[in-house]
C-alpha cells in the first residue's frame, strides 16, 4: 500500500478558517490540525509540526503573521506550504502585488510607492488627479472601505493625516465599466462573475452599492487570470480584474489565495489537493468551464450550504454542442472546456525562495535599516 504525506491543516486564533477536514472528503489517512496561537508561539507552533510528523501544512497566512511564517518555513524545510510563502506573498500587501505583477509583465493601474515620510507631501503636491488611495497592508480592501479616490492634493493630504496609510500606496485613477473576480483551482478557472458599480459611482464592491452578475465572462479575462495563476504557481487563487472604461484594457487589482469561496469551491480544491498529493490513488475533480453560470442562478443561500458538487466527463455529440454552450472569444474562435486543463504547480521550484523577506519586506526594513526612496526605486517604476 502506498505511504501518502501527513496533511496538516494550518489554524490561526482568531482567524476565519478557510479549510475543515470535511474538504478533503475521502483522504484515507488521519488529517492533524495544528493552530498558532499568536505572540511567542513560533517555537511551540514548530515543535508540534515536527512531533505530528506533518508533511504537507495547508492553509492561507494572514498579513499580521506572513513575516513570522516566513521563519517558521525556514525552520520547517522538509515541509511543504500549501500554498508556498512566495505563493501568498500577494497575500501580505498591495506593495507586493505590484512587485509580483512588474516582475511578469502583469498589467496594473500605474502605481507609485512612497516610502520616505518627507517625501509624501511632496509628492502629493505634485501628482495629477484623480488619484486611487490604498490601504497597502493585506490582500483585502473591506469592501472597499480601504480604497479611496481623491480629486487634489489637499483632500490627499488630509486622508493621509486622518487614515495614517503607510507607505503610501498611490494608483493612476482608471474609470472603470467593471471588474470581475476570477477564482482558480490548478489554474483552471472554476468561478467568475462581473462586478459593476451603481450609475455615477465608481466602487464595484457590492457592500457599496455594486452588483454582480456571473454572465459571458470574456475568454480573454479568463486568459489573463490563468496567466496570473500561473506565474504565482498557486495550487488556487483569486484575482479582480478591470476593465477599462472606453478601451477595454484589462488591469490586475488585487490578487491573493485568501477569498471568499463558497463551501463547494474549497471541496474542490480539497480534491485537487488530494490528486496531488495522492500518489495516484485520487482523481482530479472535473470542473466544467462556465459552470458558474448555471450555479449563479441559485440564491446565494442555497450556494453558501452546496457541499460535494461533482461533474460527469461530457462527451460532446455530433452537432458539436459543449458544456460552455457554444461560447466565441471577441476573436470569434470558439471556447472550448478541453482547453482549460486543472494543472499541477511546481513543487520543486518552491524549495527556493523568489520573495525572500531579508530584500522585500520595505515596511520593515525600510525604517529599521534607515533606508532612502532611492535604495527601492528599482522596484517601484
Amino acid at each position: 500500500m502506498k505511504r501518502l504525506p501527513k496533511l496538516g491543516l494550518l489554524y490561526l486564533d482568531h482567524v476565519l478558517r478557510f479549510f475543515d477536514k470535511s474538504n478533503f472528503k475521502g483522504w484515507r489517512e488521519p488529517i492533524e490540525i495544528v493552530t498558532y496561537h499568536w505572540g511567542n508561539d513560533k517555537d511551540r507552533f514548530i515543535s508540534e509540526v515536527k512531533r505530528k510528523k506533518i508533511d504537507v501544512l495547508i492553509g492561507n497566512v494572514p498579513a499580521t503573521a506572513y513575516e513570522t511564517f516566513r521563519e517558521i518555513a525556514r525552520e520547517l524545510p522538509e515541509v511543504e506550504f500549501v500554498p508556498s510563502l512566495d505563493t501568498q506573498f500577494c497575500n501580505k500587501s498591495k506593495e507586493n502585488v505590484t512587485r509580483f505583477s512588474r516582475k511578469y509583465d502583469i498589467p496594473i493601474p500605474n502605481t507609485d510607492i512612497i516610502y520616505e515620510e518627507e517625501l509624501i507631501e511632496k509628492y502629493l503636491e505634485n501628482a495629477d488627479y484623480p488619484r486611487i488611495i490604498k490601504r497597502s497592508y493585506g490582500a483585502s480592501n473591506y469592501g472597499g472601505y480601504f480604497v479611496h479616490k481623491v480629486d487634489s492634493s489637499e483632500e490627499a493630504k488630509n486622508l493621509i493625516a486622518k487614515s495614517r496609510y503607510y507607505p503610501l500606496y498611490t494608483q493612476d485613477f482608471v474609470p472603470m465599466e467593471a471588474d470581475i473576480r476570477v477564482m482558480l483551482v490548478g489554474h483552471k478557472p472554476v468561478c467568475a462573475f462581473w462586478r459593476r458599480p451603481p450609475e455615477g459611482e465608481w466602487l464595484t464592491n457590492t457592500s457599496q452599492g455594486g452588483s454582480m452578475d456571473y454572465q459571458d465572462v470574456p475568454k480573454e479575462v479568463l486568459d489573463f487570470a490563468v496567466n496570473v495563476s500561473k506565474s504565482a504557481n498557486a495550487e488556487y487563487w483569486a484575482c479582480d480584474i478591470a476593465v477599462a472604461k472606453g478601451t477595454g484594457d484589462l488591469f490586475l487589482l488585487e490578487s491573493a489565495t485568501a477569498f471568499a469561496a463558497f463551501p463547494y469551491i474549497r471541496d474542490w480544491i480539497g480534491q485537487y489537493l488530494m490528486w496531488k498529493f495522492g500518489r495516484g490513488l485520487y482523481k482530479l475533480p472535473n470542473i466544467p468551464l462556465y459552470n458558474w453560470e448555471e450555479l449563479g442562478k441559485m440564491d446565494s443561500s442555497v450556494l453558501r450550504v452546496l457541499r460535494n458538487i461533482t461533474f460527469g466527463e461530457y462527451q460532446p455529440s455530433s452537432d458539436g454542442e459543449f458544456f460552455t454552450g457554444g461560447k466565441v472569444s471577441e476573436k470569434g474562435e470558439l471556447i472550448r472546456d478541453c482547453d482549460y486543463h486543472i494543472l499541477d504547480t511546481d513543487s520543486e521550484g518552491k524549495k527556493v525562495e523568489e520573495w525572500s523577506s531579508d530584500i522585500y519586506n520595505y515596511q520593515t526594513n525600510f525604517r529599521k535599516n534607515s533606508m532612502k526612496q532611492s535604495d527601492i526605486e528599482e522596484f517601484l517604476k
